[in-house]
């Protein structure tokens, strides 16, 4: 029995440095002091999980990556740079310049188009005109509103259209002048020249004994030299100012001259030649009046009248109101009528042409008519 309890005893004392080795006070799985599980046999250092030796395994070599070269900052590593190609060649581009909007539906230029060259004489033998005119292409087939498509207009002088190979209605204007002409358009270029046959008519006017007249009182209308079957004659050129320039086609117009806007008309039928300019001047044989109603002679005019001026033979030529009342009369033999506060005063007067003259008319009382309920005298 003793000798039993002394192999014990022997055994115990050669395992306690091996549980001071592997364990420790409190210690758990690998640890460093005695406690539970503190001589499993992991054999791992504290804080790691111990590494499983399986036996007969290969143990594969360890894994090596290149180290990260530091830049000089001590940064990371960056991306090797990505070498870009050069850059491109500058390009100049020519600047923009202005140019004219092209009417809507009519192309600047046309594959295939021909080049139509239009210019215009006032006479064959006469020099081209280099400005003033105005030029019309219409296609000759009446589009859906039953009028002519206008395919290109241009202005000046000579002019260059380029057209679709064709029938065109060409139509040539010079101030009231004008002509139209049907070509036909190829491929080839094609020069076209109008005579006009047309001249030029400048009108005037003075009053008998040649004193002069205001421009802003006299105006001129132009109308064909021959009527139709009822006598009335087309108007050509209305309103002409004097001094005026007026573009016409050779031949005999209708002209008619008014000074002022009652009754001074004159009227006339004058010749106009190709390549020529004919100035015409009329004479008018009329006068400015000035009319007003005053208590006596040389006095005031009365304010709130009402004027008649009527011919000797009693039609009415012009009515105004107030305390004067000027206008231009021909010459002849006239009654002034005036009315003011229900009585009417009247007086015959001459116009002699070419003398402006005041016209007065007393208002007596004991001599004017008195107007009754119903407007009557």
């Amino acid at each position: 029995m003793r000798l039993i309890r002394v192999v014990i005893l022997a055994l115990l004392t050669g395992i306690a440095p091996v549980h001071a080795q592997d364990g420790g006070p409190g210690g758990g799985f690998g640890g460093s002091g005695p406690g539970p599980g503190g001589n499993l046999g992991f054999g791992a250092p504290s804080g790691a999980m111990p590494r499983l030796e399986i036996p007969g395994a290969a143990t594969p070599p360890p894994l090596s990556l290149p180290p990260i070269q530091s830049q000089p900052d001590g940064g990371a590593g960056t991306l090797p740079q990505i070498q870009m190609p050069s850059p491109l060649p500058q390009i100049e581009l020519p600047g923009i310049t202005g140019y004219a909007a092209p009417s809507i539906g009519v192309p600047l230029a046309m594959p295939g188009a021909g080049s139509l060259t239009l210019s215009a004489r006032l006479t064959g033998d006469g020099a081209e005109i280099e400005r003033g005119m105005v030029w019309r292409v219409f296609r000759p087939e009446p589009g859906p509103d039953g009028k002519l498509p206008l395919i290109a207009t241009a202005q000046g002088g000579t002019s260059n259209f380029q057209l679709d190979p064709g029938s065109y209605l060409v139509h040539a204007t010079f101030g009231r002048a004008g002509a139209t002409k049907r070509i036909t358009i190829g491929p080839n270029a094609r020069e076209e020249q109008f005579v006009l046959d047309a001249g030029g008519l400048k009108l005037d006017a003075v009053i008998s004994g040649g004193g002069g007249i205001p421009s802003d009182k006299l105006r001129f209308s132009v109308y064909e030299g021959a009527g139709d079957a009822a006598g009335e004659r087309a108007l050509i050129v209305p309103n002409v100012s004097p001094k005026a320039v007026v573009r016409l086609n050779s031949g005999t117009y209708h002209v008619v001259s008014t000074y002022g806007n009652v009754n001074a008309v004159i009227r006339s039928d004058i010749r106009v030649e190709a390549g020529q300019l004919t100035e015409a001047t009329v004479e008018h044989k009329a006068a400015e009046i000035t009319m007003k109603l005053v208590r006596e002679a040389g006095g005031e005019a009365i304010a709130d009248t009402s004027w008649a001026i009527l011919t000797d033979s009693g039609d009415i030529v012009r009515e105004s109101v107030g305390a004067f009342a000027s206008m231009v009369l021909a010459e002849g033999d006239y009654v002034a009528v005036a009315r003011n506060r229900e009585r009417l005063y009247q007086r015959e007067f001459r116009v002699v042409a070419g003398r402006n003259s005041d016209v007065e008319v007393i208002a007596d009382e004991n001599g004017g008519d008195r107007i009754d309920a119903s407007g009557g005298g």
